[in-house]
């Protein structure tokens, strides 16, 4: 099943005909928050949703305004999380958390802040929606706190990295990450798809269009650390809530600027297509394309956060 947010905030179910409206069923048990209803109501709700979904009129995709499905979530991430297509080992887990106003839905504008960051980089990642509450999840119960799953860009200010060298990767605890966090930096959606109906979430096939042009094109079968791994260790330093989000990280191989004027859609197998539009009132400049310079950082295993900074072109 595909549940979407909408218009002003009405719960949905996206399907084949259009996006069927919940609100009458799920509003008056969640308040104003009827996705995190759904998801911690859901194997309650879950036939009559299959029902409404069949029987009841639908919207036009086209006419409605796709929002963030998990508008107030906590956001963690997952740090150099791919083998960048083979070229790297696995290394010791690490993350941060994004700020929850970073998120943002469907057709959203995202403005790049006036701050002195040497590149603004898209990073197109799939999304875990956590459908139970959990702290120290052990691995083997993982999978059975995940909702489902979602489309995520972690937009990413490359700073200039501090006088003398960074501190290294504290693995112990999961930072603010201030320049992953500015408002817009995480654009969510389409829809959240439900694990029953994702497939094998380590096989789907990630996809991110800058004006047209293909950039990360990757399968999640790359991942450094699986999914369960992901949870076991980043519940271990921070607990979850329904409706909570984890991103999995990024192969860097597509990795490229955000500039003035993009459009920017992302696609991942089974979800669906994101897209958002970015504004620079600085109107700064890259060059266009991959950053190979980075990508080669990273295959190269020099990669890290301190390394993914690159002067200004």
């Amino acid at each position: 099943m595909k549940l979407v947010v909408f218009n002003e905030g009405r719960p949905g179910v996206w399907t084949e005909r259009g996006i069927v409206d919940v609100s009458k069923l799920v509003l008056p048990l969640g308040g104003h928050d009827g996705m995190r209803a759904i998801i911690e109501r859901f194997d309650e709700l879950e036939p009559r949703l299959t029902a409404m979904a069949n029987e009841s009129v639908a919207l036009p995709l086209e006419s409605v305004i796709l929002k963030a499905p998990v508008p107030r979530a906590k956001v963690l991430a997952m740090g150099g999380n791919y083998r960048e297509n083979g070229h790297r080992e696995p290394s010791p887990m690490w993350g941060f958390l994004k700020s929850t106003d970073s998120i943002v839905g469907n057709g959203a504008t995202v403005v790049l802040p006036e701050v002195d960051a040497n590149i603004f980089h898209h990073e197109a990642e799939l999304v875990v929606v956590f459908g139970k509450a959990g702290d120290h999840i052990p691995e083997a119960q993982a999978m059975e706190h995940v909702f489902g799953f979602t489309c995520g860009v972690d937009v990413s200010a490359r700073m200039p990295p501090p006088p003398g060298g960074g501190g290294g990767i504290d693995r112990t605890r999961m930072p603010l990450a201030a320049h992953k966090s500015y408002n817009g930096f995480s654009p969510l959606g389409p829809c959240v798809t439900t694990r029953d109906a994702i497939g094998d979430p380590e096989n789907l096939d990630v996809r991110l269009w800058v004006t047209g042009e293909l950039r990360p094109n990757y399968n999640t079968s790359d991942l450094a650390h699986s999914i369960a791994e992901s949870i076991a260790w980043a519940t271990a330093l921070t607990p979850v809530q329904p409706g909570d989000v984890l991103f999995m990280g990024t192969n860097h191989q597509g990795l490229g600027a955000l500039q003035d004027g993009d459009h920017v859609e992302m696609e991942i197998t089974n979800i669906g297509r994101l897209s958002f539009n970015v504004v620079d009132p600085l109107e700064r400049r890259w060059p266009r394309g991959v950053d190979e310079v980075t990508a080669a950082d990273i295959r190269n295993n020099s990669g890290g956060p301190g390394s993914k900074s690159r002067p200004l072109a």
